[in-house]
């Protein structure tokens, strides 16, 4: 149960309120961005929280559980700090929510409703729905390292060790949103940007970073497809680097990185075809030595 500020309860004891809820967004990327439902902006605590921007709660229910929660927020985008292609980019993913019942007459008068996080963000037209998580999900959720066949670090991180600096590259051809040719990699071999990132820096996407699906020198050059379609257009010219990719198999860590001590996999464990196996009568001895090398 929530306690009141005295404050804020003598205010409600009047009849007559002046209250206005506010939701405060924290992006992974560290921008903050104010909202509020009031026809002022409100501001406190160094944001100022944007009026008038279509933005709505609906009921939110609170478990004694690990679940995510009921809550969802509506909003239009009616907001310049808001807009479709930042909703697509992913930039508001996992971003912290900060929710505040605040006397808009008194800004330093006011109660905190809820903090959480945002998770699945749908968009429809000139809209966005978005579904709030409270702190608890967190701790259902599954941590730790899996044993399994492939590694589970990141290429050029610290549990991997290889140096995985980018390459800077430029577009010299665009076919779509997910796909392009580039200039400036046409030394490397194909395939070695497989699995690995696009990261624009100039042009309508710049800041933007998105996976690649394959790297793969054609007869009009190297051409990069990307899992995912980017919310601009390219444009002829526009500046990228690109960064190694890994498929997070033994024998790529073996062979092409030459970092088999750092690799982050269990190789070795049996698979369902095996356990399935039985022995073979001739040709293959049994004496419990590694079967994978």
């Amino acid at each position: 149960m929530k306690t009141l500020p005295p404050a804020l309860a003598e205010r409600l004891a009047t009849g007559a309120t002046t209250l206005a809820t506010c939701w405060r967004l924290v992006r992974p990327d560290g921008r903050i961005l104010g909202f509020t439902d009031h026809d002022r902006p409100i501001a406190y605590d160094g944001v100022v929280h944007e009026a008038a921007t279509g933005f709505s709660a609906s009921e939110a229910v609170a478990r004694a559980d690990l679940s995510i929660g009921s809550q969802e927020i509506d909003g239009a985008l009616a907001s310049e700090a808001i807009t479709a292609a930042d909703i697509e980019a992913g930039l508001y993913d996992g971003a912290a929510l900060q929710v505040d019942l605040v006397d808009w007459t008194d800004p330093a008068t006011r109660l905190r409703l809820r903090d959480g996080s945002l998770g699945e963000i749908s968009r429809l037209d000139h809209a966005f729905r978005a579904e709030v998580r409270s702190l608890a999900h967190v701790l259902d959720e599954t941590r730790g390292r899996l044993f399994q066949h492939g590694c589970d670090a990141e290429l050029g991180d610290a549990r991997c060790g290889v140096s995985a600096a980018a390459r800077a590259a430029s577009v010299v051809e665009v076919y779509d949103r997910r796909r392009f040719r580039v200039a400036g990699v046409d030394d490397v071999t194909s395939e070695a940007f497989d699995r690995g990132l696009a990261r624009f820096l100039t042009g309508a996407c710049a800041d933007r970073a998105v996976e690649i699906r394959t790297h793969r020198m054609e007869t009009t050059g190297v051409v990069i497809d990307l899992w995912l379609a980017l919310p601009e257009a390219l444009a002829v010219g526009d500046g990228l680097e690109l960064v190694l990719g890994c498929d997070k198999r033994f024998e790529t860590c073996r062979d092409r990185f030459a970092n088999a001590v750092n690799f982050r996999g269990f190789p070795h464990i049996p698979g369902n075809d095996f356990l399935v196996s039985s022995p073979a009568v001739a040709g293959t001895v049994n004496d419990g030595g590694v079967l994978v090398s």
